[in-house]
């Protein structure tokens, strides 16, 4: 399914969604902390989806034993660099790894601002080591409000030449896109590419918000964006790259199964169109079981999974000789 002639890409993929078992178990027992279970099998349904969840704040919750290991910054830094080794062993030939330095920090009260360091210190030490290209994308949780977003937005800025995008992520219902435009219009002067989850847990209006007033380049999820014939148009028209996540989808309850999505009326629609992972580690997943399995449950043809494949690479937050570079080295191998 996979087009071996074009490079393999994730760009929706939460690096705090996808914790090893094995780094939880191991962590919990140096710290001591009131693991559910000793043993992966015994861990896994504590942390992955093993059956769709009431919404994606249910889906959520399964990040619990996630960042509840994230008990100093080593930890974060170790989270970070195993991400790094996982896109290695999966075969991806670029990907962009998102967090929410908040979201990592809560558990046990760290600074924003050193989750940050160590993840990049994290994700520098994957890539050295793993020699597969990796960026990151900072995210601002909805979730905390306004205010806290402001204090993440400052701990990635801080480190901005280390980042190439910033997402918006979390309580999409709750805390809609209108209360951080700001937010983004900093990140933005600040030279980082956009990317926006909308159109998850809310409607068509909430990815028009991100297209038109947020100026998101991609959006992701975007369910329910064909609710909005003239979202869609718009779209298309601007060229915004849409990054699906299949399974993820069918956990959330976002959609019913595979065949419910709307992924292959993108396509045919002229969207760009992207498949990825989302939270790999809590789904259960990897990107190929994406191409290999969800895409024909949803109704793709081998033709539509490669385009999905060819606008990844349109989309990537990567510059046109990075982008040349990948397709060169994926031609040389």
């Amino acid at each position: 399914m996979i087009d071996n002639r074009l490079p393999f890409i994730d760009l929706h993929r939460h690096l705090d969604g996808n914790v090893r078992l094995e780094t939880i178990l191991e962590l919990g027992q140096q710290h001591h902390l009131p693991l559910p279970a000793w043993d992966v099998e015994g861990l896994r349904p504590h942390v992955q989806v093993t059956e769709p969840q009431p919404g994606v704040m249910a889906f959520i919750a399964k990040f619990k034993w996630m960042t509840a290991v994230l008990v100093d910054y080593t930890a974060c830094q170790r989270v970070a660099y195993e991400n790094v080794l996982d896109v290695r062993d999966e075969g991806l030939d670029y990907a962009e790894l998102r967090f929410s330095p908040l979201f990592m920090a809560e558990t046990h009260a760290l600074s924003p601002a050193g989750v940050v360091e160590a993840v990049v210190d994290g994700v520098e030490a994957g890539v050295r080591e793993a020699r597969v290209p990796v960026n990151l994308i900072g995210i601002l949780s909805r979730t905390y409000g306004p205010q806290r977003a402001s204090d993440e937005l400052e701990a990635i800025l801080a480190y901005r030449e280390r980042f190439v995008g910033l997402d918006l992520a979390g309580d999409e219902t709750n805390y809609p896109g209108g209360l951080f435009v700001e937010h983004i219009r900093r990140a933005r002067e600040a030279g980082l590419h956009i990317t926006i989850h909308a159109g998850e847990s809310d409607g068509a209006q909430s990815v028009w918000q991100a297209a038109k007033e947020l100026h998101a380049e991609r959006i992701g999820h975007a369910v329910h964006a064909c609710e909005g014939p003239s979202v869609i148009e718009y779209l298309v028209e601007n060229k915004i790259g849409i990054e699906a996540n299949l399974t993820s989808n069918v956990q959330t309850s976002t959609v019913t199964n595979y065949a419910s999505h709307p992924m292959k009326a993108f396509l045919e629609k002229g969207l760009l169109a992207t498949l990825n992972t989302d939270d790999p580690g809590v789904s259960g997943i990897t990107l190929k079981y994406e191409y290999e399995v969800a895409a024909p449950l949803a109704g793709l043809s081998q033709e539509q999974i490669h385009q999905a494949q060819r606008n990844a690479l349109e989309v990537a937050f990567l510059s046109p000789s990075e982008k040349s570079a990948l397709l060169e080295r994926k031609h040389a191998s």
